[in-house]
């Protein structure tokens, strides 16, 4: 009897769960050190911080009662309101800003527009006090503009003095936090597809149905992202409140150095430090929730579902870039303006073709 071919078949490999077993060790012996450091670096001195907050002055076991002390007291009250009021002015303030500046620099041909764009990603690393600093030597009861008025009328001081109250706090954070928004909205701005705003010109749409209809569907995740991470920042800020010198503007942030450093009031400082901690990690839990959000939203506008085997109408094959796009998924290196929309610059297409 012949001999039959006998088909090839898969043999168990023996040694794959022993291999898988010493890659799993392999990447725990990784992860041991920044892990370790992880932990003495920050996760031991925030346990230090949440057991000081339940523990009394006097001494005695854990107790809820400096938490008690600490929500009863109209400080703490008045320093909470200070510090969302300013952290939600603020962050609406840059969101319109941030939008508005944007749309120009992405969508409203002028010279500079590219080197401005750039200018945001280098903006991003001034400390905040660094514009604090310049809004006083602008708006100082002893600034620049104040000096001009003097110089001009002859009055003993100029009408200038608003940087030490809320609002001088409020104007810096907008000055600071702005670019935060502008960075992610550039980055969308780049992805717009300028065909559609040209046609939307060339049907006679305005400026502004062209912002609300066409692009701005497009940038609300970018949005909503920059708005969470300004709100999350606004929250903890410190330096900015610090340098205009608002004694009548008290922060969450503001009080833990005052009860931990004027009052000498540790345990008090540490309750009102975990309250921070806690209203901050839920931001930014909202923040990263927005996020994922806006990652999904944008896959599913960049990636339309088509046949197996088939290539969706008017997009190129796997491998392929289109001209002027960049790969799906991919954001530019910097805020990279779109190309410039004559239309949506000078108003629909009759403007746009004087």
């Amino acid at each position: 009897m012949p001999d039959r071919a006998v088909p090839d078949r898969a043999v168990p490999d023996r040694a794959m769960p022993e291999a898988g077993r010493r890659h799993r060790r392999t990447a725990a012996l990784w992860a041991l050190p920044p892990v370790a450091a992880l932990a003495v670096v920050f996760l031991y001195p925030l346990a230090l911080v949440v057991r000081q907050s339940v523990t009394p002055e006097d001494g005695g076991g854990p107790s809820t009662a400096p938490y008690a002390a600490v929500l009863a007291a109209t400080s703490f009250r008045d320093a909470l309101t200070h510090t969302v009021l300013i952290a939600a002015g603020a962050t609406l303030g840059a969101l319109l800003l941030g939008l508005l500046l944007s749309l120009v620099i992405a969508f409203v041909p002028f010279p500079g527009g590219r080197a401005l764009a750039r200018f945001i990603d280098i903006f991003l690393a001034f400390p905040s006090f660094l514009i604090t600093l310049a809004l006083l030597f602008l708006y100082g009861t002893v600034g620049i503009a104040n000096g001009l008025w003097t110089d001009v009328t002859g009055a003993a001081h100029g009408p200038l003095d608003f940087l030490h109250t809320p609002w001088g706090v409020l104007l810096a954070e907008v000055t600071y936090f702005t670019p935060f928004v502008m960075r992610p909205l550039l980055a969308a701005f780049s992805q717009v597809e300028t065909a559609q705003v040209e046609a939307a010109g060339s049907l006679g749409a305005r400026p502004w149905r062209i912002v609300r209809t066409v692009i701005l569907p497009e940038a609300l995740p970018s949005l909503a992202a920059g708005g969470a991470l300004v709100l999350v920042m606004c929250l903890n800020e410190f330096g900015i409140v610090l340098f205009t010198g608002a004694k009548n503007v008290v922060t969450l942030p503001m009080l833990v150095y005052t009860k931990a450093i004027l009052d000498g009031d540790y345990t008090g400082a540490c309750v009102v430090a975990v309250i921070n901690i806690v209203l901050s990690v839920a931001l930014y839990a909202l923040y990263r929730a927005v996020m994922s959000r806006t990652s999904g939203t944008a896959e599913r506008r960049k990636t339309p579902r088509a046949p197996a085997g088939k290539t969706p109408a008017g997009h190129a094959p796997a491998g392929t870039v289109p001209a002027g796009r960049t790969p799906a998924g991919d954001l530019p290196a910097g805020p990279v303006p779109a190309a410039p929309v004559p239309a949506l610059a000078a108003g629909g297409a009759d403007r746009a073709r004087a």
